[in-house]
Formats: C-alpha cells, structure tokens, sequence
C-alpha cells in the first residue's frame, strides 16, 4: 500500500503476509491462548466447555 515502512502484526502462519507481498523480519513476541473455566463452572458445563474447546481447537488447526 506504501503507507509504512513497517507494521507490527499477529500472525498464525504468515501466509496472508506472503500473499500481500510482506515478510517477517523479526519476531517481537510468542504467544499462547488459553480456555480458563473456574472449578464449578466446569464441573456443571463440562459438555459445553468441551465443546467450545473443541470448536476453537478445530479452527486453530485448520490450514
């Protein structure tokens, strides 16, 4: 686009970056996601929970 030298940006795989002509040339940070359900929460709606956590899983690993 020619409005920045660089950006900073969250990447999964890069392969947006790559179709838009960027690179990485460095890499700030690593990051981690975490689902987090508290102890009663979980034992009440553990099919639900699972079930979201599965969901995001799928998504997070699809290519």
């Amino acid at each position: 686009v020619g409005l920045a030298d660089m950006i900073v940006d969250i990447v999964e795989t890069g392969a947006t970056m790559k179709q838009n002509g960027l690179e990485v040339v460095e890499t700030i940070m690593e990051s981690s996601t975490y689902l987090i359900a508290n102890k009663n929460s979980f034992f009440e709606k553990k099919s639900e929970i699972l079930d979201i956590y599965e969901k995001i899983n799928a998504t997070v690993n699809t290519d």
